[in-house]
């Protein structure tokens, strides 16, 4: 196992190269202009900013939120050194304890009216389900509101591949909510790899205890049509997707497995816990990709599709990508619904398979090296190859440890620090595999081979329709 110099791993920080990157300018100042992206960002007083000739008593963001009362909150918690200065959300009753929290925070139940009516606000954390997330982020986009959106990064490939342009026509600064890639754990994963810890790497394996939502339901959608509670507009939860009548089987929190609103296990998870492996093997889009699910027939002899509008219980999505750089081509499956890889040749009895929400495993020609769901504290399996190797050397910039951390790398970006280190131009290109993955689940069993800067499937039409989304009229993008 011999080392490879420092010099020869090319794949710094995804920061250091990105066209969000401004120039050197003062931390404390504000970040403006279609043209900052190529041209370097504009620093300008908060007044020509707008706000109608406002002027904030310091240097603080105002930040606003929409989908306050899951991850949203949390994400607001850790922005509490900035300005909570609008808070949207459709469901009033659920975000009540978000509103009495941050009182001075106007409250909207229309993220349009919002952006209409409110012009100081900066920057917006978007935290709803996930086929709401590129309406909500487009919308505040175009106004050069900088932008934190919670994972997947869009509901569909095509979704991803234009909030990444739309980032890069505006110059606005951006994240997404896959808080571990924050994380020295991952730093220290793509260093072992980079520096030929295992040697090349042609195999790895990612998976989730997910899901932990009812799932796989095969008598379709409910029949019941229970009434509207009175403190939520469904007709704005619904936002771009076609319309049905209201139940609790969606919302609150049941939206993951329905496929016009969630993204299903892969798409909750695997911008987490796939994270680590796309960036420590430099991947970017896959040229094929495979899905075997569980399956239910409705009597054992018949042989009829299941009427099904939610994701499976367990799927099994197998990537190939191509060769990259220095790095030879690479196979990576994702596992869930309590499937998982084999377990690797000197990986003790009594040691875990990642931890209890998922974990990931590299498979090189010299070794393994296994992780956790977000890929913190990877191990070199055997345990005493992992002795004899040690650390690698040091070549990626870390994040400000904290639980905050994620959330502030996004805020000292805004400000003028360097590019947050999940920016659309590296979780663009992760989301769309992610959700490539989701697109061979509709079509098990069949192989797509995929062009990924064309965004195209290539040998399936019928899976072809799917890389972009059907919008309910008067929510097209």
């Amino acid at each position: 196992m011999q080392k490879r110099p420092l010099e020869e791993t090319s794949m710094k920080d995804p920061r250091s190269s990105d066209p969000q990157a401004p120039d050197s300018v003062p931390r404390r100042s504000f970040l403006a202009g279609a043209g900052a992206a190529a041209a370097g960002f504009t620093i300008v007083p908060r007044h020509v900013l707008g706000g109608q000739g406002t002027t904030a008593p310091s240097d603080k963001l105002n930040i606003a939120g929409v989908g306050i009362a899951g991850m949203g909150r949390n994400n607001l918690e850790r922005c509490e050194t900035e300005n909570i200065v609008a808070l949207c959300d459709v469901d009033f009753d659920k975000a009540a304890e978000i509103f009495e929290k941050y009182p001075d925070a106007k409250q909207y139940k229309d993220f349009r009216v919002m952006l209409d009516e409110q012009d100081d606000i900066d920057a917006v954390i978007v935290a709803t389900p996930d086929h709401t997330h590129a309406v909500v982020a487009m919308a505040a986009m175009e106004r050069k509101k900088h932008v934190y959106v919670q994972k997947p990064l869009t509901h569909s490939v095509s979704e991803a591949r234009l909030l990444t342009e739309t980032a890069r026509k505006h110059g606005v600064v951006t994240q997404m909510g896959n808080q571990g890639h924050s994380g020295e754990g991952v730093r220290i994963l793509c260093e072992m790899v980079w520096d030929g810890a295992i040697g090349p790497v042609r195999e790895a394996h990612a998976w989730t205890n997910r899901p932990v939502w009812p799932s796989g339901v095969e008598v379709g959608r409910p029949e019941e049509t229970p009434e509207v509670p009175p403190n939520l507009d469904w007709d704005l939860w619904l936002g771009p997707a076609a319309t049905r009548p209201y139940h609790p089987a969606y919302h609150p929190a049941k939206w993951r497995a329905w496929w016009d609103f969630g993204t299903g296990s892969l798409g909750d998870m695997g911008c987490h816990i796939v994270d680590p492996l796309f960036w420590s093997l430099k991947l970017r889009y896959p040229v094929s990709v495979e899905a075997n699910t569980s399956q239910f027939w409705p009597a054992f002899f018949e042989r009829a599709e299941p009427k099904n509008e939610m994701f499976p219980r367990s799927t099994i999505v197998r990537f190939g990508f191509p060769a990259r750089e220095e790095m030879p081509e690479v196979s990576m499956t994702w596992w869930d619904g309590g499937l998982m890889p084999a377990r690797p040749a000197g990986l003790g009895p009594t040691r875990r398979m990642g931890d209890l929400d998922g974990g990931i495993l590299l498979i090189g020609d010299e070794g393994a090296i296994l992780g956790n769901c977000y890929g913190e504290s990877p191990r070199i399996v055997p345990e005493s190859l992992m002795r004899k190797y040690g650390r690698p050397p040091r070549s990626l910039e870390r994040i400000p440890e904290g639980p905050d951390g994620h959330e502030q790398d996004w805020i000292r970006a805004v400000k003028g620090g360097q590019p947050a280190c999940s920016n659309f131009e590296y979780s663009g290109p992760l989301s769309e595999t992610v959700l490539m993955g989701n697109l061979a689940v509709r079509f098990p069993g069949q192989p797509l081979l995929w062009d990924g800067e064309a965004m195209a499937v290539t040998n399936n039409e019928e899976a072809n329709a799917y890389v972009r989304r059907e919008y309910r009229e008067g929510w097209e993008l």
